[in-house]
């Protein structure tokens, strides 16, 4: 069985524990600002040098808060 490179790419990048805000915002399915927003107040935000990255696992916690019963 073969798989589209696509298909390849987008896997690797839901395993990803880290990255960066573009991603983010595809991964999570939301704008860009907004996903920079969260990120920012889930304190999951890393900054070296110009470069910022966001740890995944601590905007999933944080994005947990937001859930409805």
């Amino acid at each position: 069985m073969a798989y589209r490179r696509s298909d390849v790419e987008e896997t690797a990048l839901f395993a990803k524990k880290f990255v960066r805000y573009e991603e983010g915002a595809k991964k999570y399915s939301m704008g860009l600002s907004k996903f920079q927003a969260l990120a920012r107040e889930a304190k999951a935000t890393y900054k070296v040098d110009k470069l910022v990255l966001v740890n995944c696992e601590l905007f999933e916690k944080y994005l947990e808060t937001f859930r409805e019963f």
